[in-house]
This record gives structure tokens, C-alpha cells and sequence, in this order.
């Protein structure tokens, strides 16, 4: 967006405002500005008047002109073709410096002298008007000859180039950049005259009626004129229009492009003598097309869709006399709703419409009535035709307690108001404490408290809000069944990085198998099984895994280790999610370190392999019918039983022709993820002692264990069975070996130390009536 001072003046005084301080206002304000520079005409460039021309003699294509300015007439030698007499133009006097380099001096071209130099608007340093010599007005001011040209205004001005993000539609217009300015530099717009309707004008109801066939979603305004003899533009508009690169060869398209650029009003133009008419009358139908879009007719001759595109073949030309014009503003929601629809598109329209223009249609319409207006020989028809009911304005509830915590920063409520009054928002106070605060419809990106307090952040400025440490607030959305998967997941991985493979299966089984089992029966039965092998939901994992082992071992498989997870359900039809695992066959391959030898699996291989998946646990008996009565245990965890495992009874074994076999089943519901706690550790080396006590063969370890672990001793780190032995000698007992680690976080143990502590614990020991070996 490129706006030049002087033609922001025209909407808010910045007299008195430096370059530098616009550019940083823009910037905190959020519009950043991409570029800014000054634009002014080099010395020594004067107001001249061509009071005479004719031909070179000796260069066909160059003219000799008498050029006054004011103090004294100058000849100058012009190639230009639009050099005429009578014409008022920018004359650079000997010893001017141009922006290119070129100093002015008398010189001869072919045999003729020429003191100067009449200037183009790229010599001057300005974008390009027209072909040729730049040709003066009084649009820039009353012409004064040898006056110096920086001395005007639009000479001597500064461009500033505006990088807007999509969502600031409302800035696409020097207009749209002055309210904002306004509100962040404290100042009131110039306040803009009405077109003033002249009383002996025709009405435009005589050449135009319209037609409305639903409610649209767009603002539409008509008003008509006449042009007795060919437009053509004043000097100030199309150098702006070229600054701004909207500069075209259409003198009424650069028209409408100098008011919609000054006040973001979208502009249509129509030829009234190439439109169907009915008894010289105009007869537009406006109706709401299938995506909401608003779409104009004449006499079923298509015009235009709003926003999107008009019709190329009623625009209009150089031939043009009566024109209608159309201001128009559709809702940017549905400009991008169907866009798609049509592949037609104006590029330049859609791109203020789509990012929304401006929906006050007089401000626009009555700017370029006042631009026609100053053409000579011009009739504008009084009133207008229009369509301005529209949907009203969107409200936001909002209090300033809100605001204030959302920016972090206590702001005065009056502050506030002021603000969001300035921006052009309406507010109303409730009886709750909360304001109403009315959207204005140019800021359709505004659609809740968040932009709202946005607006007032970047007015009091972002480097005005004091800076605060990050505090993480956000609520935790991890929840229970995401740490279920989590956790199940993680079994699966440490399962499979153990040797096992996952296996899958229906969660029906057969029931007659599954008596097996000793589970119980469900309550629940199937009407309509899948097959008489698939007869009853499962009450156990085992079953699956233990047939899905005897097939592999048909096949000739020596190890078969599977897992898996899976629902399950009790005698009171509670669905259970369990995990089991198997473990059939040999410990190992065959090899070398084993002499090709390998041997079964054991149940300490078993337990090992579940403790690496697990974690530690505890066993203690059990009683299950389908397991070896000397190889099965429950799984205790947080001293919780969490499952069992075992090796599986030899007349299943036999059964499912499986060589030895070992199985787990736990409940995933009571295997919870346990919290990591950090301990201090010691620096100082353990003392290791080992003790051989007499057991009677009845007697449980358990009651070993549990008595040495309330003994409680510091400096006991832990102790473990490894070693039993039995003989003839020792006809009903066992001699068990078992091995203690002695530890201190404060020092190396002396053997007195540890001596003291092997004695209380073959005390309490031999109070069970234990000795030692």
C-alpha cells in the first residue's frame, strides 16, 4: 500500500509530523512500513509557458520553443511529440542537477542553441505520467511562472510504502492509513464535505430502477453522469495514480482507481449506451447467487458479480458519455466462498475485496462526485439508487477486567474506551459490568476478545507493555487412557526387544477348551456363534497362545515365544484387558558355546525374561490347576497381585504336543506405571558375605525374607537366594545359601560392622528355629 504525505494530509494534519515519526507510528502500530523516501523535484526547475513552437530545421523530429518564465523567454530544443504552445511545463534552467546524474547546461543541438531543458516526469525523479513532456495544471496549484517547482506541495513530497498483512484489509486506502494514524497520533480526521446535489439536475430514477430478488450479503450504491466532451485526468491524480503503479490508459478506470485508492470504496463503471434498456430506461436486477455472492443483471444481460468481477463488455472507454456508477462492498467471508465458482476473476478487485474494503459507500461515492464534479462540461445526475440494508454489526461481551489479564498489564478503563471509540468501535455498557463492544463492519477480522485486545496493545504500543518471565499455564491433556496406551506400548516394545512375537486373535474362543482353565463360565452367551470353535467370549489369553504354540512347534519350531494383549471377561461379564506371554521349547539356537546342544527353558529363564519386561515384582504360591503344582507363582507388585505365572501342566503339554512350556498372564488395569524416585548412592565399596542355614523342607522362604526385612538394618543394601542343596546327610532339610551386601552412604564398613549385623540376623533366624550349616 503506497500513500504520499500530501495525500494523507488530505484526510488528517500531519504538518507538524516528521518522516521518521510517521514511520515509527505506522510500525508500532502494525503497519509495517517497507519503505519510505522523499520525493521532491531538484533546484533550479521552474514553472515555464510555451508561447511559441516550430520545427527544427535540421532534425525532424525536434522543435524549437520560445519558453517564458517570468523573468525572461528561453529557447529550448524539445524532442518531445507533445510539446504544444500554450502549454504550462517543467523547465530545468542551466546548472540543475537531475536525480540521473545530467547537469543542465547551454548547448547546441544541430546548429540551434538551447538553454535548458523541458522535463518529463522520470527526469524529475517522479514514476511516469505520459508519454513525453510532463505537462503542468492547476490541480497542483495556482501556476506561477519561474516559480520553483520543489516549491509545490506535490513536489515536494514523501512516499511511504505500507507492508500490510491479508487480515488488514481496512488499510488498503489512504483513508484506512489516516484512521489509524489518528487514533495512535491522537488526532481527528479532516472532516469531509458532502457532495452538494445541484437542484436543476436530472434524476437518475429517469435512467435507472432497480430490482432486488433476495436479501444480499452486499452494499450497493448507483449514481449517474454525463460527460459533454473526452476526459481527460488532472495532473495531480495521475501522478499520484502512477506513484501508487495503478496508473492505466483509461482516464475514467484511472478515475475510479484515484477514489477507491483514496477511500477503499470498491468502484464499478458502467456504459449506459452498451446496456439493454427498456424505453431508454436501465433496469438492474441484484440477486444472491447459490454461495452467498451477490450478482448484477440488465435485461438478463450479466454485469458483474460483486467483489469478483465485472463484465468487460459494458465497461468503459475513450467513446464513453453517460456512465453508472457503482459502489460496492460484499462481505470477504463469502467473496472466498465462491471464488472458486468462477474462473473469471479481477485480480485487483478480489484483492480488496477478499481482504475487505471499505463498506461505507458514501464516503467513497461522495470523493469521486467531487472529482467529477471539478470536470468541465459535466452533468451528474442528483440522488441515487442504492441497497444498503445489510446484516448488523457483530457484538463482542467483553469486561476490562478480562482485557487486562489477557495483556498481562493493568490498562485505565477510560484509556481503553478511548481506544476502541477512536478505532471506530461502538461500545455499551450493560448492568453486568461486561461491554458491548460493536464491531465497525471495515474491521471484518475482528471476531473476538483476543483481537480486541490485540487493537489496544498495538495503539498504546507492544514496547509499552512490560515484559514478564514465560509461565506455562496450559492444563495437562494427558489422560488416563493415553497412559494406558502409553504404558501398553512400552511393554509391547521391551517384549519384542526380548525375543517375543506379538500374536492376534479373536476375542471368541472355544468353551469347551477354556474348561481347561478353571476360569469360570460367562453368564453371557453367544445366540449366533461364528463357528462351534468360536463359541463364547474368552475368559483368558492362555488358551489362544497355547494352540497358536502347538502349531508352530508342528512346524518345526524350537523356540516359540508370543505375547499378547487383548480384552477378556469374568463370570460377572466385566470386560478385563490382560497381557500374556508363552515361552515354549528350547532356552536358545544352537551353537557353538552350546555344542549345538541347547536346552529346554527353564522357569528362571522364564522369570527373567518377564522381570526385563516388568520391572522387579515378587512371587508368592498359588494354586492353579493347569500349571505344574512345582513351578507357579502369583506376580506380586506394590504388594498387589498383578497375575501369575508358571510352567503349564504336563497333561497339557501332552495335550497340545508342546515340549516344555511356560506362561504369564497379568492385568494390565493393576500394572501401573511406577514413579521414578532418584536415591542418593555410595561411593564407598559393599562388603559382600554369604551364610549357609539348615531349612526343613516344609518350611517357606517367604517367612525367611519377611523376617530379615523387618530387622530394617541401614546398612544392609539387599540379599538373595543362590544356592540350595540337599544330600542324604541332610535326609529333611535344605541347605539354603543365601548372600547379603553390606553398604554405607558415609563410609567403608569395618568388619566389626558387618560382623554386628550377620549376628542379628542369625539371631532372629535362629528364633525360627534355623541354624546354621
Amino acid at each position: 500500500m503506497i500513500v504520499t504525505r500530501t495525500w494523507l494530509s488530505e484526510w488528517i494534519d500531519i504538518s507538524h509530523k516528521s518522516l521518521e515519526l510517521l514511520v515509527k507510528t505506522l510500525n508500532s502500530i502494525g503497519l509495517e512500513v517497507d519503505k519510505a523516501y522523499s520525493l521532491k523535484a531538484p533546484n533550479n526547475v521552474v514553472v515555464g509557458q510555451v508561447i511559441e513552437k516550430f520545427k527544427h530545421e535540421n532534425a525532424e523530429k525536434l522543435s524549437v520553443c520560445k519558453v517564458d518564465i517570468g523573468t525572461e523567454v528561453l529557447q529550448i530544443v524539445c524532442g518531445a511529440a507533445n510539446v504544444a504552445q500554450n502549454q504550462y511545463v517543467a523547465v530545468a534552467l542551466e546548472g540543475a542537477k537531475m536525480p540521473n546524474g545530467l547537469e543542465i547546461k547551454k548547448a547546441k543541438l544541430r546548429g540551434v542553441e538551447s538553454c535548458g531543458m523541458l522535463c518529463s516526469s522520470v527526469e524529475l525523479g517522479f514514476a511516469k505520467t505520459n508519454e513525453g513532456i510532463l505537462i503542468l495544471d492547476e490541480s497542483i496549484g495556482e501556476l506561477e511562472l519561474g516559480r520553483a517547482l520543489n516549491s509545490y506541495e506535490i513536489f515536494n513530497d514523501e512516499l511511504i510504502e505500507v507492508e500490510l498483512t491479508p487480515n488488514r484489509g481496512d488499510c488498503l486506502s489512504v483513508y484506512g492509513i489516516a484512521r489509524d494514524l489518528a487514533v495512535a497520533l491522537e488526532l481527528d480526521l479532516n472532516e469531509k464535505k458532502k457532495f452538494e446535489e445541484n437542484e436543476n439536475a436530472l434524476g437518475i430514477g429517469r435512467i435507472l430502477r432497480l430490482g432486488v430478488t433476495r436479501d444480499l450479503n452486499s452494499l450497493l450504491m448507483y449514481r449517474a453522469f454525463e460527460l459533454k466532451e473526452e476526459l481527460h485526468n488532472k495532473l495531480l491524480i495521475n501522478l499520484r495514480l502512477a506513484q501508487a503503479e495503478l496508473l492505466s490508459q483509461n482516464s475514467i478506470e484511472n478515475l475510479l482507481n484515484y477514489a477507491t485508492h483514496s477511500t477503499g470504496v470498491l468502484f464499478n463503471a458502467y456504459d449506459f449506451d452498451k446496456l439493454e434498456k427498456s424505453n431508454d430506461e436501465l433496469n438492474f436486477t441484484l440477486s444472491k447467487e447459490t454461495q452467498g455472492e451477490s450478482k448484477i443483471s440488465c435485461q438478463e444481460e450479466f454485469l458483474s458479480i460483486s467483489g469478483i468481477y465485472q463484465n468487460k463488455k459494458i465497461k468503459c472507454d475513450e467513446n464513453t458519455k453517460l456512465i453508472i456508477l457503482e459502489a460496492h462492498y460484499t462481505e470477504p467471508s463469502i467473496i472466498a466462498q465462491s471464488k472458486n465458482k468462477y474462473k473469471e476473476i479481477d485480480e485487483k478487485t478480489f484483492y480488496r475485496s477478499f481482504r475487505g474494503s471499505e463498506p461505507k459507500l458514501n464516503v467513497g461515492m461522495d470523493f469521486l462526485l467531487q472529482q467529477i464534479a471539478k470536470i468541465p462540461s459535466v452533468m451528474i445526475y442528483s440522488s441515487s439508487q442504492q441497497v444498503l440494508d445489510y446484516k448488523k454489526e457483530q457484538i463482542i461481551a467483553v469486561s476490562i477486567e478480562t482485557i487486562n489479564n489477557t495483556i498481562g498489564q493493568s490498562i485505565d478503563k477510560d484509556e481503553i474506551l478511548k481506544i476502541l471509540k477512536k478505532l471506530g468501535f461502538e461500545l455499551l455498557l450493560t448492568n453486568d459490568g461486561l461491554i458491548n463492544v460493536k464491531v465497525p463492519l471495515h474491521r471484518s477480522d475482528i471476531k473476538n476478545i483476543f483481537d480486541i485486545c490485540e487493537e489496544i496493545v498495538r495503539i498504546i504500543g507492544i514496547d509499552n507493555i512490560a515484559s514478564k518471565g514465560l509461565e506455562f499455564v496450559e492444563k495437562n491433556h494427558l489422560n488416563e487412557t493415553y497412559k494406558d496406551y502409553k504404558k501398553l506400548l512400552d511393554l509391547r516394545q521391551s517384549a519384542v526387544n526380548n525375543g517375543y512375537f506379538e500374536s492376534l486373535h479373536y476375542v471368541l474362543d472355544n468353551e469347551k477348551e477354556l474348561e481347561v482353565f478353571g476360569f469360570g463360565k460367562l453368564n453371557l452367551k453367544l445366540i449366533n456363534p461364528i463357528t462351534e470353535e468360536l463359541n463364547t467370549l474368552r475368559s483368558t489369553l492362555l488358551n489362544q497362545l497355547l494352540n497358536a504354540a502347538s502349531l508352530n512347534a508342528k512346524n518345526s519350531q524350537k523356540i516359540i515365544k508370543l505375547f499378547q494383549s487383548g480384552a477378556v471377561f469374568n463370570t460377572k461379564n466385566e470386560e478385563l484387558h490382560h497381557l500374556a506371554f508363552i515361552h515354549s521349547g528350547f532356552k536358545e539356537e544352537a551353537k557353538i558355546s552350546n555344542k549345538a546342544k541347547p536346552t529346554l527353558v527353564n522357569f528362571y529363564d522364564f522369570l527373567l525374561d518377564m522381570r526385563n519386561i516388568l520391572g522387579a515384582f515378587e512371587l508368592k504360591n498359588s494354586n492353579f490347576s493347569f500349571l505344574s503344582p512345582y513351578e507357579q507363582a502369583y506376580i506380586y507388585k506394590n504388594n498387589q497381585i498383578i497375575g501369575f505365572l508358571g510352567r503349564v501342566h504336563l497333561n497339557l503339554e501332552e495335550q497340545k504336543d508342546l515340549p516344555k512350556t511356560y506362561v504369564c498372564e497379568l492385568n494390565l488395569a493393576l500394572l501401573k506405571n511406577e514413579i521414578k524416585t532418584a536415591k542418593p548412592y555410595s561411593k564407598f565399596p559393599k562388603v559382600s558375605r554369604d551364610l549357609s542355614i539348615l531349612v526343613p523342607k516344609n518350611f517357606s522362604y517367604e517367612t525367611i525374607k519377611e523376617t530379615i526385612k523387618k530387622l530394617n538394618l541401614d546398612l544392609l543394601e539387599n540379599f538373595r537366594l543362590i544356592d540350595i542343596y540337599s544330600d542324604e546327610n541332610l535326609k529333611d532339610s535344605y541347605s539354603l545359601t543365601l548372600n547379603f551386601n553390606f553398604k554405607s552412604l558415609e563410609k567403608t564398613l569395618e568388619d566389626k560392622e558387618v560382623n554386628a549385623c550377620l549376628d542379628t540376623i542369625l539371631k532372629a533366624l535362629q528364633e525360627l528355629g534355623l541354624k546354621l550349616r
